[in-house]
This record gives structure tokens, sequence and C-alpha cells, in this order.
């Protein structure tokens, strides 16, 4: 049995596909390709599928990836490939197709580059200056409140005509792993007077492991 990794971009209209969704878009169209997936046994078998830390609604990247399984020894890659991308939905393109090198518990942050109006550049000054920056996180055991200051202490930003762009690195992982989502550094600037979300962007561009390679 081979695990064979799915890379693909998901931007534009797609990032409002929701998790459950995106799951019910793969499942159809893994099946419509008629590639040897693995599907798993019972009364009502489906095609294994996990997807690597997946994105919250409205955020868009350049580095997912999701996992299925095949009973092939080796893998065409580009066929793959070739049979997966004229199916998917308008934004989502398929960038890679190959075995999966690593399991998804080593991946330990992900980079973003946020895009905002330059007027909220107020607003990252008035983050920088402050001391602490505290949000509630939702877990599964309740709420945790977190200083967003100890995993991102400056923001540096530069801006372009009407438009200011940062890029980050936050936390992230799977299971019980820490995972901050950048939409909580987007509430924080918002309280501060930056523009609201529907007036930025953010698009997240690598994931990484505990070493700082790209996850694979």
């Amino acid at each position: 049995m081979t695990t064979v990794r799915i890379f693909f971009e998901k931007r534009g209209e797609s990032a409002y596909i929701s998790l459950l969704d995106l799951q019910r878009v793969f499942h159809r169209l893994l099946k419509i390709s008629g590639l040897p997936v693995w599907y798993t046994q019972g009364f009502n078998p489906h095609i294994y599928l996990s997807f690597s830390c997946p994105l919250s609604l409205g955020q868009e990247s350049i580095c997912e990836s999701c996992e299925v399984k095949t009973e092939q020894e080796t893998i065409d890659g580009a066929a793959w490939q070739a049979a997966l991308q004229p199916l998917m939905p308008r934004g989502m393109k398929i960038t890679a197709v190959a075995p999966a090198v690593q399991k998804v518990g080593v991946i330990a942050s992900a980079a973003y580059t946020v895009t905002m109006p330059a007027g909220s550049a107020a607003a990252i000054e008035a983050y920088n200056a402050a001391e602490k920056a505290e949000v509630t996180k939702k877990t599964k055991r309740g709420h945790k409140t977190l200083d967003l200051k100890e995993h991102l202490p400056h923001i540096d930003y530069t801006v372009q005509g009407d438009t200011l762009e940062f890029s980050i690195t936050l936390p992230c992982g799977s299971g019980e792993a820490l995972n901050l989502n950048p939409a909580l550094l987007m509430d924080v600037l918002r309280e501060k007077g930056a523009a609201p979300i529907w007036q930025c962007q953010v698009l997240r561009t690598h994931l990484y492991t505990q070493d700082g390679t790209d996850f694979s």
C-alpha cells in the first residue's frame, strides 16, 4: 500500500469551499478520475482521504495537500495530475502528485502573506508598540487565552501605493500541537483600526517541519 500526497492551490472563490465540502469534492473527482485509489473496508466503503492542516474558510493557499492510498507500488505523478486537474473546481490547481515522504505530524509552522489596504498601517504600528496581544483560542478542551506577541513579537510590513503587505510565520500542527490561525491576528488588528477582513487577503505560502524545511 502506497500513500500518495496530492499538492494543490486553493485560491480565489475556492477559498470559500469549506473543509467538509472540500472532502466531498475530492471524493467525487477521485471517483470520476478512475485512478486506482484504495477504499476502506466494511459495509460502507469509501475512499481513504486525509487533509494536511486544513485552512479556515476564506483563506487562500499555494501549499495545500491531501493523502490517498493506492495498491500501486509505482506512482506516475504526471498521469495522476493530468487525470485530476480537468475535474478541479475553479480556483484550485494540482501542483504535484507524489508518494508521501513525511507524516503530517512533523508539520510545526506555516508561513502566510497578508495583504490589506495601506490605511491599516496604524493598526500594525499599534500592535508593534503593545506589550501584549491577548487572544482567546477555542480548543477541544474549551477556551484558552494566548499572547500572540510570544509568537509574533513584531510585524514588518511594506506599503506600495494603496496596498500594505507583510509575511508572518505561526505555529501550525495537528492533534494536540499548537495551531495559531492568522484570523486571530486579523481580529486583533481590526480592533486597532485595520481594514475589515473582506478587504484583506490571507495567503498560506509554506508548511514547515520542525527543522524548518518544507513539508513533503
